[in-house]
């Protein structure tokens, strides 16, 4: 067994807990080469670097674990910046869990979740940014999620903020050198020049701020919920979404009773989708006005209301409105190929056949330019922040207001300094230039185990 007075150096299965052909084992750190070697009889110090080696990896009675491909990454040139070992081997859960359990009997500890992106952080592999994108990375699930995640990963959000921060650092040195020699005032025109670099900064961080919601709706998907009068083919249209029947699709009003919730990629966006109960006002059914109940309450938190109307039939006196500034309101018309009432003639809406199937690509596309404003066509970039993202630009774009105006009202350029090294600050936690366990703590305890 090898021990080192260094950091430990860890281990754990970097695939999914379940049978496969192919499960990886993945050991890290200062001692992995010595460990490995301990697993296959000396064969991985001798092992070319980045060339797969095929090995036997034994227990301590000399029996046969698993037969293996050992590859082995010499720091710095492998993820963690790290020297690291990966054994790929038979993908069965006891396989893999032997390979791992020699591994730890050997002298390595076992990982903690995101403990090897972790590293790579440290070395100076990635930035935070692009280690939050190898978690968007794996928990993608659209194609516009994994473009957004790979950009990430590749560090265009981090390359932005970092830029912004640097502009930063030139404003305060610019600054605090008419602090340092007071005599030298600084003229109308240089102070103006100043401020105009500060309003493009803050120009820059509103635009970023702006893809928020973009960026939670990648990651999360969008809260969907199909709304309207009984009979009007809600049920219908989840389905034709699913591509199954998972709601029951009945002419008896009042048979979704409850929300159905299910989620679905249409047209690359995640639909966080709920089918709800029909609203009308007539009925002395308590299950029916509870189900009746719970579907406003869904509809007045949900980023898109399908609002769902039989286009054979006359045209209501009122349509819904958005419930908040930043939910969508689709407008469709279901049934079309019954013929459309007359009312309807000249309303700006979707008109599909749940029955037929027609009209679900103009959905799509509605779907798409509604909820990602164009943003989604072929080579544009897709550069999303998250939450954390959006408290740090937040902070940073307050301060720098903050700065700007006591520029204007010519007050003391001490203060304005202050003011823009919070800035500096603000964006510099972005992508980790500013330490903070409690922030590497957050980000890296969503990881999976092994990655």
């Amino acid at each position: 067994m090898f021990r080192s007075s260094q950091r430990p150096t860890i281990a754990a299965i970097a695939t999914a807990a379940a049978p496969a052909a192919v499960g990886l084992l993945r050991i890290s750190g200062p001692e992995s080469i010595a460990i490995a070697d301990a697993m296959t009889d000396g064969k991985a110090s001798s092992a070319p670097e980045r060339h797969a080696r095929l090995c036997i990896v034994r227990n301590d009675r000399g029996e046969m674990i698993d037969e293996t491909l050992l590859t082995v990454f010499r720091a710095p040139r492998s993820y963690t910046g790290e020297d690291v070992c990966e054994f790929a081997g038979h993908g069965g859960m006891l396989v893999m869990r032997s390979l791992l359990e020699r591994a730890l009997a050997s002298g390595a500890t076992l990982a903690g979740p995101g403990e090897f992106t972790q590293q790579a952080f440290l070395h100076g592999k990635l930035d935070l940014t692009q280690a939050e994108g190898v978690m968007d990375l794996i928990s993608a699930q659209t194609h516009y999620a994994l473009r957004a995640a790979h950009e990430q990963r590749q560090g265009k959000l981090g390359r932005q903020t970092e830029q912004a921060r640097d502009q930063l650092l030139e404003c305060i040195a610019h600054i605090e050198a008419y602090i340092d020699f007071p005599e030298e005032d600084i003229s109308p025109e240089v102070g103006a020049a100043l401020e105009r670099r500060l309003q493009d900064i803050a120009q820059t961080l509103g635009k970023l701020l702006a893809t928020a919601d973009r960026g939670r709706i990648l990651r999360e998907g969008v809260r969907t919920v199909i709304f309207g009068s009984p009979n009007t083919g809600k049920s219908s249209l989840l389905n034709r979404l699913l591509g199954f029947e998972r709601a029951i699709v009945s002419q008896t009003a009042g048979t979704t009773r409850d929300s159905i919730e299910e989620s679905v990629n249409v047209g690359g966006l995640l639909l966080r989708l709920t089918d709800t109960a029909g609203m009308r006002e007539h009925t002395q059914d308590v299950i029916e006005k509870e189900g009746m109940r719970r579907s406003m309450e869904l509809r007045e938190q949900a980023d898109l209301v399908l609002a769902l109307f039989d286009a054979s039939e006359e045209k209501p006196a009122t349509l819904p409105q958005p419930a908040h500034p930043h939910q969508h309101v689709l407008l469709i018309l279901n049934k079309i190929d019954r013929g459309e009432h007359p009312t309807w003639h000249g309303t700006p809406a979707l008109r599909l056949s749940c029955l037929h199937g027609s009209g679900f690509d103009a959905l799509e596309e509605a779907l798409r330019n509604t909820l990602m404003h164009h943003s989604l066509d072929e080579g544009q970039s897709l550069v999303s922040i998250n939450a954390r993202h959006q408290d740090c630009l937040r902070r940073a774009q307050q301060s720098l207001l903050i700065a700007i105006q006591q520029l204007q009202h010519g007050e003391d350029l001490t203060l304005v300094s202050i003011e823009l090294r919070e800035a500096m600050d603000a964006l510099g936690e972005i992508s980790g230039k500013i330490d903070s366990d409690d922030i590497l703590g957050v980000i890296f305890s969503r990881f999976c185990i092994g990655k």
